[in-house]
């Protein structure tokens, strides 16, 4: 059940990535929500691994 629902969270976020050239922190420019975003899946990821952990 967690693996589907990670899956379908991954394919589902794919979505937000769409954008114009040169876009994202590895492109000639980047914006503020690029930064949030980042910021938000590594909250994501430490919150999985937090989670996980917890016995």
């Amino acid at each position: 059940m967690n693996r589907t629902l990670i899956a379908a969270a991954l394919l589902l976020a794919s979505g937000w990535a769409a954008a114009h050239d040169g876009h994202g922190l590895a492109g000639a420019h980047w914006h503020a929500s690029d930064l949030f975003g980042l910021a938000l899946a590594l909250a994501a990821g430490a919150g999985m691994v937090w989670w996980r952990g917890r016995k």
